[in-house]
């Protein structure tokens, strides 16, 4: 067995990270993760670290299920690939696309599959401009999004997606895709109540439209609760409201459930949490627990109606659209997720006991605002409690904080100065209470370094 240094150095030789700095990595060395039971993990220096974002907001079922193991060992022996092209399927896909069509909201019978949520919203592109071509309408071109939205990060995931780091490289967003602001509150709106800063937020939409031109505009697209932009919770006027101004021009609704899919809401899926009927409906993730790479595209019979019965070819595809083994985890991991109530668990026990959790952590002195939906958390720090004053970004206190996150057996991911998690759905109100711990004594640490730089003053 290597050592962590030896493996480090073979990293930094030769493995380019995602988003990473890959010369500050290569000077620092990259953790090494070993081994993982549940919702902990162990590192090459043999530390238990709990990991409160479950993988990348994936695990939800945690590590080492004997089922989706099995699954995968099972279909490997049967079938290891065989692809979808050429009028051709197999039983694990076909089952898959049968059982997704059963857990999901009654207007999706037919699902695309792809090898990721990235691919999915790729697709989404795809589908949505030749739905409206096939309907003789092909200058509706244009997909709305919102700024600090993510999803993916391929050329049209990426486009799609609000993230100004990513648009200051290579080139984007391609053509066809606008922006408007996104539904965050303590951000943009704290002048006014949530309620009604949730329908103002919402009408940025119908401006958008109407500049843009309802005639050219194809589809609106959003995550029900934005993941990687830092857990932003919207208003629960916002979505109705949204959904109401759709169905006033015609657009199709994209709900992109990536993260908020297979029970992270307490829901199935965030749509149903939320009160929209999405036309399309982008997942990964949590379909498979991460076990295998599996994305795709459930299509709302308004949308699949049109492809089916008027659209010809439509010529887009994966490799691995439909992967035998990837859809027989799907299967297994399915199964597990309602064997063991796991999306009414989090709605009834661990939803409410984190929420719980988080309004006590608002008497922090660094915790300006504290919000949760079902396993989904984020705190943010801030400078002054009582003006709502934030710290300066390059002082990156939320950087800070991770570190000692890092420090003290802890995952949990700073976006700015908002510290967020999304634990696997297995997690146990012994554990809840565990994170808790870990959470106060990270902020502790965090807020004596503060004084300590001086950052208050």
């Amino acid at each position: 067995m290597r050592t962590t240094q030896q493996w480090q150095a073979a990293d930094a030789a030769h493995f380019l990270h995602p988003f990473t700095d890959f010369q500050a990595l290569a000077k620092k060395g990259s953790r090494i993760i070993t081994r993982a039971e549940n919702i902990y993990l162990w590192d090459s220096e043999g530390q238990k670290i709990f990991d409160a974002m479950s993988g990348l907001w994936c695990v939800n079922v945690g590590y080492g299920q004997p089922p989706l193991i099995e699954a995968a060992t099972r279909q490997m022996k049967d079938l290891a690939f065989y692809n979808a092209f050429f009028q051709t399927a197999t039983p694990p896909a076909i089952e898959l696309a049968e059982l997704l069509a059963e857990v999901t909201p009654p207007q999706f019978n037919h699902v695309f599959f792809s090898g990721s949520g990235s691919e999915g919203n790729d697709t989404i592109v795809r589908m949505v401009r030749r739905y409206w071509d096939v309907l003789g309408q092909p200058e509706r071109q244009v997909i709305i999004s919102r700024r600090n939205g993510y999803h993916g990060s391929t050329m049209a995931g990426a486009s799609l997606g609000g993230m100004s780091g990513m648009h200051a490289q290579g080139g984007l967003p391609i053509p066809g895709i606008t922006h408007i602001e996104q539904p965050y509150w303590y951000q943009l709106g704290r002048e006014m109540g949530k309620e009604e800063f949730g329908r103002v937020a919402a009408s940025w939409l119908e401006d958008k439209i109407l500049e843009v031109g309802p005639e050219k505009v194809a589809a609106f697209i959003g995550e029900p609760v934005q993941g990687a932009g830092g857990v932003i919770i919207p208003p629960d006027t916002y979505w109705p409201a949204v959904q109401a101004i759709c169905n006033k021009y015609g657009i199709l609704l994209v709900s992109d459930e990536v993260i908020c899919g297979f029970g992270r809401t307490g829901h199935w899926f965030g749509c149903e949490r939320f009160g929209t009927e999405p036309d399309l409906m982008t997942f990964a993730k949590g379909v498979t627990s991460g076990y295998v790479p599996l994305g795709g595209v459930m299509v709302g019979d308004r949308v699949a109606r049109v492809l089916i019965e008027q659209g010809g070819e439509f010529e887009h595809g994966y490799t691995y659209s439909g992967h035998p083994v990837a859809c027989a985890v799907g299967l297994a991991n399915i199964r597990l997720i309602r064997e063991l109530g796991l999306v009414e668990k989090v709605r009834n026990e661990t939803g409410p006991l984190l929420a719980k959790l988080y309004q006590g952590l608002k008497d922090h002195p660094l915790v300006g605002d504290a919000e949760t939906c079902g396993l989904m958390g984020a705190l943010l720090l801030v400078k002054d409690k009582a003006r709502g004053t934030l710290f300066p970004p390059e002082l990156a206190v939320g950087m800070v904080c991770r570190g000692h996150c890092f420090g003290n057996g802890l995952i949990m991911r700073a976006v700015g100065d908002r510290m967020i998690v999304a634990p696997p759905l297995v997690i146990t109100p012994e554990q809840i209470d565990e994170l808790g711990r870990l959470i106060r004594l990270c902020l502790d640490k965090t807020w004596a370094d503060v004084k300590d730089k001086g950052w208050l003053d």
